[in-house]
């Protein structure tokens, strides 16, 4: 049963109830302003969620207008509930990252969880059907009960709703460092298939006609989710914990199928998710975007407890719910379309001609505002910019060339850190061959499923380096979106387009919105190089814990073509004799790198540097030498530098060695993460093809069949033995073990 009894108008200004809320006093005098009058408890509601940072962007927008959206495959930008691009053959793939990152702190298991169910029915909602699942996760170092219990918690959530709705969880990433250790990162994303006939809007079109809300009852979980979302995390945090939702997978699985029935029906007008702010953004925003108005009568919304008030039933975020919007007249095809599903369908509104929000409850009229007010005016505000002093002392240091003793040690070592080391332990907990679409499991650079019916694939990534960005925002923002373009193309995929998680501190704070803008200008410069325009994503700031800021971590989430599945490439090496190139020579860059953090503790410096010119030279050569069928293996060199992504290339490959000779500066050569550069083996048969697509790439050694990695330098001294067997079991335990 409610407990909430309403204010009076008097009492929400005379004691400045709005404020914890999450609205300011120039934000409630701006509201008084549009209505002519106080606005009571419910509206007041109303418009704190809807001009919230999670649902407005009011301190991002300007910033996020400078990305590039617009390419010759762009069906849909931001805007949506996700981005469609073309992908040929009256086929569009759909794909869309949000982030669930402050409830997946205080309740980590169904803060994962509904992250997952959330961004599977934005997807849904543009009449696709979802076919994958990948994420991004950032979480504080595993040394402490608070630290593991969230790692197992969050991945355990995405685990348990996923493997039992039914779509494969198929790829993704896992960093640790200790800026998140009290604000942990669960970003989500899902990719969708559908046919370019079926594309579905959030459109409140049609004067008349009737709004229906689908799915599960209404309840008082996640009550002031967004605002919650847009407000930073403290010790008291936890006191939050109403503000999580509770999902239900099996209910979603059903919602699915109702609500790709319904699309093919021509009844519906129009489709919206009941995300952040829930009844509240849906309605608004759907009436919004069209140009008319919404009537809703509350007494109908299906209600899971007695004696909601219309506050609680507006503000709600309960999961599994969608509001459509029907063809007058057509309301019982829809009523019994849901019943087929034990769903239920019930018509609670209208669509009206007079661009307001009006709510009626018991017969009275308890809302009337504006809905443009709600949704597309809502306050935009440019705030102040600041370069931190840190920055300047970073770029002033000089490179200095981390005193490596030895190599083998050091290898070993790196291949434990936790943020290099295998998320065996992670994705083993995913179904990632459900619907038996998945050609390449999670282990790889990218996730590949084949499209049925066809000979074309879909290669599928997420990525962010935030120590990069750290150090240098813009570089690092450059960085993130050449990283996961070279996942893409190292698998054989065309990419095609990003949707962003950007993940950043409170903006209020001038160093911080300096990141925001010089993060965003490096994404946008390295898009559009690209050619992977932004068709949307999701801004989640004020991510500190006691005053203390996340490092900036705009997640990337590509996805690529592969018009012919025989062009599937992945990053172990295959046959004996095979030759090991490498493409790109390894610089004295060692700023934010993990051989820094392992020997010293810290990331200090200057961030590798990247030239965008020569990387879209060398993707597009090796693009054009994979679909050539020259490549037999191909891998970008990351995290760890060219001993780690070797040894990468090893594990899983049955008994297979390599034998390789280096340049003189060892160190650089073995862990140096300088941009841009790739391990890729050829057939000796394809030698001279593959050189004249690529010709700076270098020969520098052979596949073996002696179960060994060795390293020489060129006067032929060993500089790195080990077993594969020894660097398997370094990769792969090193999670387990720690979480023991």
């Amino acid at each position: 049963m409610s407990l909430l009894l309403e204010p009076n108008t008097l009492e929400i200004k005379d004691q400045k109830l709005y404020l914890q809320m999450g609205l300011s006093d120039e934000e409630f005098n701006k509201i008084t302003e549009i209505l002519g009058r106080t606005p009571n408890y419910t509206e007041t509601g109303l418009f704190s969620v809807m001009w919230s940072e999670h649902c407005s962007y009011k301190t991002s927008k300007p910033i996020l207008k400078n990305f590039p959206t617009n390419g010759e495959r762009i069906l849909q930008g931001p805007g949506e509930g996700a981005g469609i691009v073309d992908i040929d053959d009256g086929q569009a793939v759909v794909f869309k990252i949000e982030s669930h990152n402050h409830p997946s702190a205080i309740e980590p298991y169904q803060g994962a969880a509904t992250g997952v169910g959330g961004i599977i029915r934005d997807i849904f909602s543009m009449g696709a059907r979802p076919i994958a699942l990948l994420n991004s996760l950032r979480f504080g170092n595993l040394d402490t009960p608070k630290g593991k219990y969230l790692f197992e918690e969050v991945v355990a959530g995405i685990g348990g709703y996923g493997n039992c709705i039914g779509i494969p969880t198929v790829g993704g990433e896992v960093q640790f460092d200790d800026c998140y250790k009290g604000n942990p990162l669960v970003n989500a994303m899902c990719v969708g298939l559908i046919n370019q006939e079926d594309i579905q809007k959030g459109r409140a079109k049609g004067i008349g006609n009737t709004v229906m809300y689908v799915g599960a009852s209404t309840g008082c979980d996640g009550i002031h989710g967004a605002t919650f979302a847009s407000d930073e995390l403290t010790d008291q945090s936890g006191e939050d914990r109403p503000a999580v939702q509770v999902g239900d997978p099996f209910m979603e699985k059903l919602l699915i199928e109702a609500c790709l029935q319904l699309i093919a029906s021509d009844a519906l007008v129009g489709i919206q998710d009941m995300g952040a702010a829930g009844l509240t953004s849906s309605a608004s925003e759907m009436a919004s975007k069209a140009g008319t108005g919404i009537e809703l009568d509350l007494d109908e919304v299906p209600q899971r407890e007695p004696n909601m008030t219309p506050y609680e039933m507006m503000l709600s975020e309960s999961q599994e719910r969608m509001l459509v919007v029907i063809k007058k007249g057509r309301e019982k095809e829809v009523i019994d379309l849901f019943k087929q599903y034990d769903l239920e369908a019930k018509a609670v509104g209208v669509v009206t001609d007079d661009k307001q929000f009006r709510l009626y409850h018991k017969g009275e009229v308890v809302a009337d505002v504006p809905v443009d007010a709600l949704a597309e005016d809502a306050p935009v505000y440019h705030l102040p910019s600041k370069e931190p002093a840190f920055f300047r002392e970073m770029q002033s240091l000089e490179g200095s060339l981390p005193d490596v003793i030895n190599c083998k040690e050091t290898l070993i070592r790196l291949l434990k850190q936790p943020t290099i080391a295998s998320k065996e332990w992670v994705y083993d907990q995913y179904d990632y061959m459900v619907r038996t679409s998945t050609v390449v499991a999670p282990g790889s650079d990218a996730a590949v499923l084949r499209i049925r019916g066809t000979q074309k694939a879909l290669a599928m990534t997420t990525d962010c380096n935030s120590r990069y960005l750290y150090l240098d925002p813009e570089t690092g923002g450059k960085i993130a979106v050449a990283e996961a373009a070279r996942n893409i193309v190292c698998s054989g995929g065309e990419p095609l387009a990003i949707t962003d998680g950007i993940n950043f501190g409170n903006p209020e704070k001038p160093e911080i919105f300096w990141q925001l803008e010089q993060a965003t200008k490096g994404i946008s410069e390295a898009c559009t190089l690209l050619d992977t325009p932004v068709i949307g994503g999701n801004v989640s700031l004020y991510n500190e814990t006691n005053g203390e800021a996340i490092y900036p971590t705009p997640v990337i989430g590509m996805v690529g073509l592969i018009k012919n599945i025989n062009q599937v490439t992945t990053q172990p090496f295959k046959t004996d004799g095979d030759l090991i190139y490498v493409i790109g020579d390894a610089q004295k860059e060692f700023g934010g790198s993990e051989l820094q953090h392992l020997l010293y503790g810290e990331y200090e410096g200057k961030a590798p540097s990247i030239d965008l010119d020569v990387e879209v030279k060398r993707q597009n050569e090796i693009l054009k030498a994979i679909k050539a069928q020259t490549v037999a293996s191909a891998h970008d060199i990351a995290e760890g530098g060219f001993a780690v992504a070797l040894a990468e290339c090893l594990i899983d490959t049955k008994s297979l060695g390599a034998k390789v000779t280096i340049g003189k500066e060892t160190t650089s050569e073995l862990f140096s993460e300088t941009q841009s550069r790739f391990i890729v083996s050829v057939h000796p048969s394809q030698k001279e093809a593959f050189e004249q697509i690529i010709q700076d790439a270098k020969c520098i050694g052979e596949v073996t069949s002696t179960d060994t990695m060795e390293i020489t330098d060129q006067e032929n001294n060993m500089v790195l033995r080990a077993s594969v067997a020894e660097l398997t079991n370094a990769w792969k335990g090193a999670i387990p073990c720690l979480l023991k």
